[in-house]
Order: structure tokens, then C-alpha cells, then sequence
């Protein structure tokens, strides 16, 4: 069986995507990101709760704000790129949920209720959302430096506020000079998937 994506666009998403160190000076305009999000909105979630959220650092005093919460072998990247997005967990996701579930009404309560429930489902919805954000970034022709490296709690208080947990900071733009490390080796079919 064959995959529906044509080569090309598997390799841009895929095959030749890496995670980019180095960025060109070339600006991530505000239209681009929107087409990312208008695209990436789709990706399925647990009672359709989209809890990620993303904030874009653009100006120079965000970005200084930012740098010191950085790691330090994240700094020099995320100082380079043309945007920064930081992606976050909104842990009252819940209140969005009669306009998303209108049909399922009593969810919002449910999720009301039980915080540390809510809590564990947004952090993997985020999660699978911030894959799709990534992706969305690579079929815009650019390229994403995702990162964990950053102190949360600093990112946290500087940014957001107690509803909202960081997930990931990550670096936009064309790909620069030496942007990729070379590929690590990937585990294959069988080392993962077990039939049953």
C-alpha cells in the first residue's frame, strides 16, 4: 500500500524534516503563522478541547525577556530566529468547551469538576496539538526548532500565568547555514509496533 502524499510533500514533512539550529534573516510574517494555525486547527483532539496555546515572541524586548529563561545551549538559536512561539497548556481549556462541544453540554462541568483529570488530558492534547503546529510549520515551507530546554517556572511567571503550563519553545524561519544536525537513526517497523 502506498501513502496518499505524493513523495515530495512526505519528504517535507517527513523524511527531510529536521529539527533547524541556525535561521536566515528572512521574516516569519503575521500571515504566514495564520495559515499555519488556519491549517493546523483541523488536527484532532480528545471532546475537540484545543488546548494549546501560542504565544509569539516578536519584539526585541520579548525576546530579551525570553532568552533569559532559556538553556544555555538554546539561547544562541532562539535569539537567531526570525519568530519564536511558545507553546502552552491552557489548563481551563474547559471554559472554551460549549462553544467547541456545543452538542455536549454537560462536558464543561465534567472537566470543571475534576482539575487533575483535566489537567492530564490537556497536556496530551496540547501535546498532539504542538506535532501538528510543527508539521503545519514545515508544510509553510519553513522550518521549527522545537525545544524543551528552558526554565518553565520563569517561563511561566515572565509570559503566562497559573492556568497556562509551558510545553515548548519553538524556533521559526527559513533554515540558515548548517541548520540540521545529521539524521539519527530511527527504529524500524518492528521495534515498535506489536501486532496482537
Amino acid at each position: 500500500m502506498s501513502i496518499a502524499l505524493d513523495a515530495h510533500t512526505q519528504d517535507v514533512l517527513f523524511r527531510e524534516a529536521h529539527t533547524a539550529r541556525t535561521f536566515t534573516a528572512e521574516p516569519v510574517t503575521d500571515e504566514q503563522i495564520q495559515a499555519i494555525y488556519d491549517l493546523v486547527k483541523y488536527g484532532p483532539t480528545a471532546f475537540n478541547q484545543s488546548p494549546l496555546r501560542i504565544t509569539l515572541v516578536r519584539s526585541p524586548e520579548a525576546r530579551e525577556r525570553l532568552l533569559g529563561h532559556m538553556g544555555e545551549n538554546n539561547r544562541a538559536q532562539t535569539a537567531a530566529a526570525p519568530l519564536v512561539a511558545i507553546l502552552s497548556t491552557d489548563n481551563e481549556f474547559h471554559e472554551e468547551l460549549p462553544t467547541l462541544m456545543p452538542h455536549f453540554p454537560q462536558l464543561k462541568d465534567m472537566y470543571d469538576a475534576d482539575r487533575p483529570a483535566r489537567e492530564r488530558s490537556a497536556l496530551v492534547n496540547s501535546t498532539l496539538q504542538a506535532a501538528y503546529f510543527i508539521v503545519g510549520i514545515r508544510a509553510a515551507g519553513l522550518a521549527a526548532g522545537p525545544m524543551s530546554g528552558f526554565d518553565a517556572a520563569g517561563l511561566q511567571k515572565e509570559f503566562l500565568d497559573d492556568d497556562h503550563t509551558p510545553l515548548m519553545v519553538v524556533n521559526i524561519g527559513k533554515p540558515g547555514e548548517n541548520a540540521w544536525y545529521p539524521r539519527s537513526p530511527r527504529l524500524d517497523f518492528d521495534e515498535v509496533v506489536a501486532i496482537v
